[in-house]
């Protein structure tokens, strides 16, 4: 279907049928590599392995940071261009954002294989555990020039109504991603090194595969020669920066969270963790998959001015997101034992204890998290980068810095409590962000109003 025709014309609850079950099951499909690394890696190499893989990853997803703040930052600007009709401006922010993407997945990448062991050691990781850490962050700072605009290219295929293809090609990177980390583990009996190469491999071949197409020429979005303005990195930068802000505060969270685990509980606890953030990846990519789905047509309906058809369409997603986490805390504390052994089958009687302690804990994160995520989304969508921006470092990193603070006479159990409070706290914020910007759109629609009265 036409991006116009979808964006513009398609009914609210059909367009979120459309646009965002397919995006949910994309980005779903698209982090299910992380969660096959999980598995593979805790059954295959073991313990030590996947408290490493644990360790690394917050360097790993740093790494991947700039490419986001460039592709999320680009993604809005590119759809409210298209709404106004300003295709010119589309395709040139298109092709300069694919450029800085690469550019800084090089230089980022130079610097994390060259930090690695001492990024890692600095953590307070010892040992064989840092050394696989180092080993597995370096193999993703070594690919990525190629595989940080995968996700960027994710948000403009969806740009270009290709929903389903979006979804295809996650899905199709799961999979070969499954088969190829499979097989470098258990058939080749590479290291943790080989599960590395074998995401980052998956990776590069779907990314390719998306270039391929726009490189075509059948897309809305077109490679053209890039004219720079100063002014259109500042605006890249500005709605890019509370997906940056979030992974780079979050990342940060995370460190910190893994310093107290090792003092807390040893490797045992980062491991427990380390199972908090697979579930968290895979209830997330739903949530952000069907609010994140769903920005080209707010962005591009929101440029063309049509308020009205907005917030028909954001209803639609916070209410989807409320019915999503309800089921998400349903499962987390229902299953707490199954999910434990999905990644670790051979934990003591006193991991499995704390583990499922831990697990009934986070669940309640997704009792709050769904208001504050749609919110968050609702304000990217629209450019308004400030109040996203507040949502996501008050999320990542102030609130639960806040918390290990007030908790920390808790030990473990208050590490654990920081997750749903820091959900709570922001879900009251992203409450006053979204009576603020209600005012503001009725501002917006009574201007408009008077216009077409004229």
């Amino acid at each position: 279907m036409n991006s116009d025709l979808l964006f513009s014309k398609t009914p609210p609850v059909k367009l979120f049928f459309t646009a965002a079950m397919p995006g949910a099951v994309s980005m779903l499909a698209s982090a299910l590599y992380q969660l096959f690394d999980g598995i593979f890696i805790g059954h295959f190499l073991g313990e030590t392995a996947f408290a490493a893989l644990n360790f690394s990853m917050p360097l790993v997803i740093i790494n991947f940071a700039l490419a986001d703040l460039i592709g999320v930052g680009s993604s809005v600007p590119i759809a409210i261009s298209l709404g106004k009709g300003e295709k010119k401006e589309a395709d040139n922010l298109f092709t300069i954002a694919c450029l800085l993407i690469v550019i800084t997945g090089a230089l980022t990448g130079a610097l994390l294989f060259a930090a690695a062991p001492a990024l890692i050691g600095l953590m307070g990781a010892k040992g064989e555990m840092a050394r696989l850490a180092a080993q597995y962050l370096r193999v993703y700072a070594l690919c990525s020039p190629v595989t940080t605009i995968i996700f960027a290219m994710d948000n403009y295929l969806r740009i270009c109504g290709q929903i389903k293809g979006s979804m295809f090609l996650n899905i199709f990177m799961s999979a070969i991603t499954a088969a190829l980390e499979f097989t470098f583990l258990y058939v080749l009996g590479l290291g943790i090194w080989g599960a590395a190469l074998a995401t980052c491999t998956g990776m590069i071949v779907c990314a390719l595969i998306a270039l391929i197409s726009f490189l075509r020429g059948r897309m809305t979005l077109r490679f053209v020669r890039p004219v720079l303005n100063p002014w259109m990195i500042r605006r890249i930068v500005s709605c890019g920066s509370p997906n940056f802000l979030n992974n780079l505060a979050g990342r940060i969270t995370s460190i910190l969270m893994n310093v107290l685990l090792l003092g807390y509980g040893g490797e045992s606890a980062v491991s427990i963790y380390g199972i908090l953030m697979y579930a968290e990846g895979f209830i997330q990519p739903l949530l952000y998959g069907m609010c994140d789905s769903l920005q080209p047509a707010v962005g591009y309906n929101w440029g063309a001015g049509a308020y009205a058809r907005v917030r028909a369409i954001e209803r639609c997603c916070f209410t989807a997101s409320a019915i999503l986490s309800a089921l998400s805390l349903a499962v987390l504390c229902l299953f707490p034992a199954f999910i434990t052994r999905l990644f670790l089958p051979d934990g003591d009687a006193a991991f499995m204890a704390e583990s499922l302690t831990a697990l009934r804990i986070f669940a309640l994160t997704y009792l709050t998290r769904w208001f504050s995520f749609a919110a968050q989304s609702y304000m990217l969508a629209v450019g308004n980068a400030l109040p996203a921006s507040l949502l996501s470092v008050a999320n990542a990193l102030v609130f639960p810095v806040l918390l290990v603070v007030l908790l920390s006479p808790l030990g473990l159990t208050g590490l654990w409590l920081n997750f749903p409070g820091s959900s709570a706290l922001t879900g009251v914020l992203a409450l006053g962000v979204m009576l603020w910007f209600g005012r503001e759109l009725a501002r917006l629609q009574a201007r408009a109003a008077k216009r077409t009265m004229i």
